[in-house]
């Protein structure tokens, strides 16, 4: 880890729980428009009306140059799918990823969609990616270390056959996008030093893939980021903050699959 984890003081939390739930709300709001025949872009802008609407600001836009509100990636794209002219067909899975700031706080999830019927294949590797995230989350106490998350995603995911991306991870957020700690999703030299200790606000956001973990950058738009080997690829993501109690999931959404949801 780099520089020194944010500890937020417990008068800052309701800030993050703020921003967080209207992340979740949002993700709530565009659930009914994921279905057959809708485009990425369609599904961009009601991300960002719905933002602006409610007088906050979607992070993706202008971040580094991202042209867009949100990040759609649809089968074989693992992440930083651009939203365009795409349109969503049956059997496709595709994750979207939505990052809110609120009064100058984050908030981060992202949930991979099942459009109409599925594949077996497909709706298992969503099954196991959905699985795996909240394996880690219950893995974690006050002063767990980060390899703990590493661990249980990647033991989980590799005994099942799935390769567990390595080149993006999770990451402290709050008053910033990205901010230490890192969270890998696999066990990584060093990162069982990085204590998780109340007062920390991170995501875990695990991406697992139905063949090699290896992946590919478009170098057109230098942001879609496929699969080396074209195969299916699914991701969950929360923002947790480390309370004295143990984590808390700042990104519940009310409508979305819960702990344990069955696809």
């Amino acid at each position: 880890m780099s520089g020194n984890p944010i500890i937020y003081k417990s008068y800052e939390w309701e800030r993050l729980r703020i921003a967080s739930r209207f992340n979740a709300s949002l993700m709530d709001h565009l659930r009914p428009y994921v279905k057959p025949g809708i485009t990425t872009d369609e599904i961009n802008t009601i991300v960002h009306e719905y933002t602006v609407s409610h007088g906050h600001t979607p992070a993706t836009l202008g971040y580094m140059g991202f042209p867009k509100s949100c990040c759609i990636s649809i089968n074989e794209v693992v992440c930083h799918g651009i939203p365009d002219d795409t349109v969503l067909k049956e059997g496709d899975i595709v994750n979207v990823d939505i990052t809110s700031i609120v009064d100058g706080w984050y908030g981060d999830q992202s949930e991979t969609f099942l459009v109409g019927n599925v594949s077996d294949e497909a709706r298992k590797l969503v099954q196991v990616t959905f699985d795996s995230l909240f394996l880690a989350i219950n893995t974690i106490q006050p002063e767990s270390s980060v390899i703990e998350i590493g661990e249980a995603i990647y033991n989980y995911a590799t005994e099942l056959g799935y390769g567990v991306v390595r080149q993006y991870q999770g990451h402290g957020i709050g008053r910033e996008f990205h901010t230490d700690p890192g969270i890998p999703h696999y066990p990584v030299s060093g990162s069982e030093r990085d204590l998780l200790l109340p007062g920390m606000c991170f995501t875990i956001e695990p991406m697992l893939n139905a063949g090699t973990w290896k992946t590919v950058e478009d170098r057109n738009d230098g942001w879609t980021v496929r699969t080396k080997d074209d195969k299916l690829s699914a991701q969950f993501e929360h923002t947790i903050l480390m309370t004295e109690q143990g984590p808390e999931i700042l990104t519940l959404t009310q409508n979305g699959p819960q702990p344990g949801h069955q696809f």
